[in-house]
């Protein structure tokens, strides 16, 4: 049978035998709300003709309003029981984990095909740049250390804003969109521009200092994340 969170609307198939008896409400892995069970319907096709003959076994008196017993203490109430779907076998707690992850090549080819677009622009617009800078200070002492300065820090610029733009807004970057795949949060929400700046720059500093440790735990994780995605909180996943 398939439920549906009437909150959230996340939907997953579960096999009736594995919900305990009794259960009559459950609770949603992905917003944390309760919901009613819906009830099969071959249970309740059997539960109609049981009321039918127990109406004609024991016929319905009503009671007068000097009959009407006065109702038990609070403490004796049946609680309905509740089920969380999370603890349900092949049900995850978090349904990122069961999206397809892209793997170690297929990140390592978006990457490339990033590293090659922004060489490029690093080329063009450096060039520009470096242009303009000799025209200017052209005679003064020192003049070509400090355009070489500049457009090394420009450089550096526009691979900063390559990958924290593109990753921040949309979550993908041309070489993401190329090969099919995107960055999300661990709910499946978009990142935002904050969180793909610490992603980006410091995140993948340190995967990169440690010998590249960081980025290689892809090959190795369960869920294809490297130390960048873990401090992040981050999946790459396929589309």
């Amino acid at each position: 049978m398939k439920l549906t969170c009437p909150h959230c609307e996340y939907s997953r198939n579960i096999d009736p035998q594995q919900i305990p008896t009794g259960t009559v409400r459950v609770k949603c892995p992905l917003c944390a709300k309760a919901f009613d069970l819906p009830q099969p319907e071959d249970q309740q096709k059997q539960a109609e003709p049981v009321q039918q003959e127990e109406s004609e076994t024991h016929p319905r008196t009503e009671k007068q309003p000097h009959e009407q017993q006065p109702l038990p203490p609070p403490s004796q109430w049946q609680q309905p029981a509740e089920h969380e779907l999370p603890s349900m076998p092949g049900v995850y707690a978090n349904p990122m984990h069961a999206i397809p992850k892209a793997g170690f090549w297929m990140r390592a080819v978006a990457a490339l095909v990033d590293a090659a677009i922004v060489f490029g622009l690093q080329l063009i617009l450096g060039g520009i740049l470096a242009l303009t800078g000799t025209v200017t200070v052209v005679g003064s002492n020192g003049g070509a250390t400090e355009t070489a300065f500049i457009v090394h820090f420009f450089s550096y610029l526009i691979s900063f804003a390559y990958y924290i733009f593109f990753t921040g807004y949309c979550g993908q970057t041309p070489g993401k969109m190329a090969l099919r795949i995107k960055v999300v949060r661990q709910d499946g929400s978009p990142i935002g521009y904050g969180r793909a700046a610490f992603r980006e720059v410091p995140a993948k500093f340190l995967s990169g200092i440690i010998f590249g440790i960081g980025y290689l735990m892809v090959a190795f994780d369960e869920q294809r994340r490297g130390l960048h995605d873990r401090m992040s909180d981050t999946y790459v996943i396929k589309l």
